[in-house]
């Protein structure tokens, strides 16, 4: 028998993703086109969607590190744009506070689009059919970055991944296996749950990479330790999100770890001290993949 309202989600450490958001539809349409088309970068090559394939690879790319402009490889893995909004920063460092903020820096980026603010606007002011939707949108009669970063963020809000059967069971309306609920608790009891919490199961925090055994550091990637100078900011990164976990392959900042699996098994050896025992991980992998939620409606509707 299902629970009736599972009371149960107001006190877990993990919340479900609403099943709609409010962002602008216009807006966000318009941003939509932007984010696909390559007229952002300046090899007319390299869009959003290059790196974030929304349609099959769950907002990531599948590479170890992403190609960008005349395919120069970048440092990190590149993170899911699903459920982006819900996160506290942005970019494996946090650098940016604001997802508007975050798309100055792919953008102006000579490893990814290499482009200018100027050079975008010029680009964009030239082109008849968005002088046309930007006056449509905005009633604007120049086009701006500001106005350009407002539309991308406004469909960014709309890539939601609802309904996984994780968030089904949270509010009630359907029961899990009996493994995949084993793996839940063991996830709360073992430890996971402390990094990996709140509506993304991750994203709102930053967190240390070997609290317990320690990882290999290298100045190569972009941890907090390049922002803060503090020693101690060696080896931390925003938590990468868990929600579609099953799909944003492969895993860990470097994009080293090519199954599920081996991430989960290092993630407890690093920062729990131990190796789960193949039952465990079976479990907690059963967990992780009723994580996977529905493709955002703003990709299936015009």
């Amino acid at each position: 028998m299902l629970l009736l309202i599972n009371i149960a989600y107001g006190y877990e450490p993990v919340q479900p993703i609403p099943v709609k958001v409010d962002y602008d539809r216009e807006k966000a349409e318009l941003g939509k086109l932007l984010f696909h088309d390559p007229i952002l970068a300046k090899d007319n090559r390299t869009s959003c969607s290059y790196c974030h394939d929304l349609y099959k690879k769950c907002g990531t790319d599948h590479r170890p590190v992403s190609k960008g402009f005349h395919d120069r490889k970048g440092k990190v893995n590149a993170p899911t744009v699903f459920n982006v909004a819900f996160n506290f920063r942005f970019f494996w460092d946090g650098r940016a506070k604001t997802l508007k903020e975050q798309i100055l820096g792919p953008i102006q980026s000579p490893v990814e689009m290499n482009m200018k603010i100027e050079e975008v606007e010029a680009r964009l002011n030239k082109h008849p059919e968005y002088r046309k939707l930007f006056k449509k949108v905005y009633g604007a009669d120049r086009i701006t970055f500001d106005l350009v970063a407002d539309a991308i963020v406004e469909f960014e809000k709309a890539l939601i991944t609802p309904n996984s059967k994780f968030d089904r069971y949270l509010r009630g309306e359907v029961q899990l296996t009996e493994e995949e609920l084993e793996g839940y608790k063991l996830f709360k009891k073992l430890g996971c749950i402390s990094c990996h919490n709140g509506i993304n199961l991750g994203g709102n925090s930053f967190q240390k990479i070997g609290v317990i055994k320690q990882y290999p550091w290298h100045p190569y990637y972009p941890d907090r330790y390049r922002i803060t100078k503090n020693e101690f900011d060696k080896n931390v990164y925003r938590v990468p999100v868990l929600r579609n976990i099953d799909c944003t392959y492969p895993y860990f900042h470097d994009g080293s770890v090519k199954t599920l699996e081996e991430a989960v098994q290092l993630m407890a050896l690093y920062n729990l001290g131990f190796r789960l025992s193949k039952d465990q991980l079976s479990k907690i992998i059963a967990f992780l993949k009723t994580l996977r939620g529905e493709l955002p409606k703003i990709l299936k509707e015009k």
